[in-house]
């Protein structure tokens, strides 16, 4: 298993950092670079929760997204990737900071392939990258 963690400090307030997080909409793939419209469907929806496959056509996955307002605590489960396969995630926890919002994030990825295993082990190596695309949608608009 490998895990990443990092944190971002963003202008917006942490309700409005969740929001950008879990607003499944047509803007997502405006919002985050990682996702074009093409690669994008909202499987089914609730008040909390929603199931999408996002991402693009080099490296999709499929997810389960859970949330909960009161925490500011956001959990991504992997349920079907291109690159990883199932397992692992993502977890999301906004904490107000003076000025706006802190957002920590882990990355998990689980993979069972002897190549998916391969390119977890540089993930660490490639933290610069992920926290970068990460923190695009958290600016200020």
């Amino acid at each position: 298993m490998t895990t990443v963690r990092f944190s971002l400090t963003s202008p917006l307030t942490p309700e409005d950092a969740l929001k950008i997080l879990t607003d499944f909409g047509p803007a997502r793939a405006d919002a985050w670079p990682t996702i074009d419209a093409e690669h994008l469907q909202v499987h089914s929806i609730g008040p909390n929760w929603a199931e999408v496959t996002e991402g693009t056509a080099a490296a999709w996955e499929r997810a389960r997204y859970e949330w909960d307002t009161n925490t500011g605590r956001v959990e991504i489960t992997t349920l079907e990737s291109r690159v990883f396969g199932p397992g692992g995630g993502w977890t999301f926890q906004f904490s107000p900071v003076e000025g706006g919002t802190k957002v920590d994030v882990e990355l998990t990825r689980t993979p069972t392939a002897f190549g998916k295993k391969i390119l977890a082990a540089i993930l660490p190596l490639a933290a610069s990258s992920l926290k970068k695309n990460v923190a695009v949608p958290f600016q200020a608009r």
